[in-house]
């Protein structure tokens, strides 16, 4: 892989499309109503907030350069803390905030399309 990759680089310019796309479907939904609006948003916050928290988690660890078994034990890690941190935000934002769940859901599905899709074009205009 390249350094591109390693340095971290790719993942914060994936984490700025998740807030942008967070963030246009949001207002489109405010158009709507502002209980949609603030369902998506919560939807939104459930797929990108986990994904930040790896994207730290990863990168410092990688930073110390570890053994290649702590590596694998850090993404391990770091992936059931994104999947507990997704969990408690969906539960909170359903349960505790009586979210909309169609807003919810569908920007949640576009945050986690954007986690495959940007990588993906960022590294084929990159070269």
């Amino acid at each position: 892989m390249s350094v591109y990759i390693y340095s971290g680089r790719l993942a914060r310019w994936s984490l700025l499309v998740q807030m942008v796309t967070l963030l246009v479907i949001s207002a489109a939904f405010g158009t709507v109503s502002s209980r949609a609006a603030m369902s998506a948003l919560g939807g939104g916050l459930a797929a990108w907030l986990p994904n930040m928290v790896f994207m730290m988690f990863a990168l410092r660890h990688q930073a110390h350069n570890p053994s290649e078994g702590r590596i694998a034990w850090s993404f391990v890690i770091g992936e059931a803390l994104k999947v507990l941190f997704t969990i408690a935000l969906l539960v909170v934002a359903l349960g505790g905030f009586h979210a909309t769940f169609f807003p919810l859901g569908l920007t949640y599905f576009f945050v986690l399309v954007m986690q495959i899709a940007a990588p993906a074009v960022i590294n084929r205009y990159r070269s």
